[in-house]
C-alpha cells in the first residue's frame, strides 16, 4: 500500500457558500474520492485546524506521498512542521504534490528554495498542453485538454528550473504558464500542478484526476538501500566530520 495524506487548509469551503457548494466534502475530500478508486492507495485527510495542524509525527512519518493545498492561511502553518516535511522529502522518505495556490505555501517555497511568486488574473479558459507524453505523470493524457474555468496563473513564475516540465498552459488572454513541474530535491520528488482554484470545478475533470493519480506513483519513495558493512563508518558522517575540522 502507498500511504497518501491529503492536506488542505480547508477554510474557503467552510466560510464561502459558493465554494462549499462546489466542494461539499472540501477540496481534500474531492481529491480523496477519486484517489480512493486505486486499490493500492491508503488515503488519509488532514486540515490546518486539526490537532497538530493535521500532521502529528505519527501521521507524517507514515505518509509516503503528501498532497498540499493552501491559500489564505499560509502564514499560520508552523515553521517546525514545514522543516519536518522538508527533511522527510529530502531524505526520500516522502513525495510531495503541491496544488494550485500551494505555490506560495511555506512548504513549497522551503522545498524548492525560491519565492514561488507569479502573475495572476481573472478566471478564464485554460488549455493545458502535454509537453512530455512519455513522462509517467502524463500517461493517458492527450496532447492537450481544456478547462473552461480556471484562475489565470501566468509567467514569470519564480521557481527553479524544473527537472521536468510536463505540462504548460495557455489562456485566451495570451498568457502562458509552466503548469506541471517536477523537481528533484535530495532523494525526494516534488510535483507542482496549477489547476485547482477553489471557485472552479477543476478537480472533477477526468484528466486532472488522472494526472494527480499518476503523480502519486511517480512521487512515492523509491526503494533506497545503503549497504554498509558491519563496523564500517557511515560515509555521510565521514564527510561531515572532515568538513568540520
Amino acid at each position: 500500500m502507498i500511504h497518501v495524506t491529503i492536506w488542505n487548509e480547508y477554510r474557503h469551503e467552510r466560510h464561502d457558500e459558493a465554494v462549499a457548494k462546489l466542494y461539499p466534502k472540501g477540496i481534500h475530500g474531492c481529491v480523496a474520492d477519486f484517489l480512493s478508486k486505486q486499490p493500492d492507495l491508503d488515503i488519509r485527510l488532514a486540515a490546518l485546524d486539526d490537532p497538530d495542524q493535521g500532521l502529528p509525527d505519527e501521521v507524517l512519518n507514515n505518509t509516503d506521498v503528501l498532497f498540499w493545498w493552501g491559500h489564505m492561511a499560509h502564514g499560520e502553518v508552523d515553521d517546525a512542521l514545514v522543516e519536518r516535511i522538508r527533511q522527510r522529502v529530502y531524505a526520500g522518505k516522502m513525495g510531495l504534490i503541491v496544488m494550485h495556490s500551494g505555490h506560495h505555501s511555506k512548504v513549497f517555497r522551503s522545498v524548492v528554495g525560491t519565492t514561488g511568486n507569479l502573475s495572476w488574473g481573472r478566471d478564464t479558459k485554460e488549455i493545458i498542453w502535454n509537453l512530455m507524453p512519455s513522462h509517467p505523470i502524463a500517461a493517458g493524457i492527450p496532447d492537450h485538454f481544456c478547462l473552461d474555468c480556471e484562475e489565470l496563473y501566468a509567467e514569470p513564475f519564480y521557481i527553479p528550473q524544473p527537472d521536468a516540465l510536463v505540462f504548460a498552459s495557455w489562456y485566451d488572454s495570451g498568457n502562458i504558464f509552466r503548469s506541471g513541474c517536477c523537481f528533484l530535491r535530495g532523494a525526494g520528488k516534488i510535483f507542482y500542478f496549477q489547476p485547482g482554484h477553489e471557485f472552479c470545478p477543476s478537480f472533477y475533470n477526468p484528466y486532472v484526476q488522472r494526472i494527480l493519480t499518476n503523480a502519486v506513483y511517480w512521487a512515492k519513495p523509491a526503494d533506497i538501500g545503503y549497504a554498509i558493512p558491519d563496523g564500517a563508518p557511515h560515509i555521510l558522517e565521514d564527510v561531515t566530520n572532515e568538513f568540520n575540522k
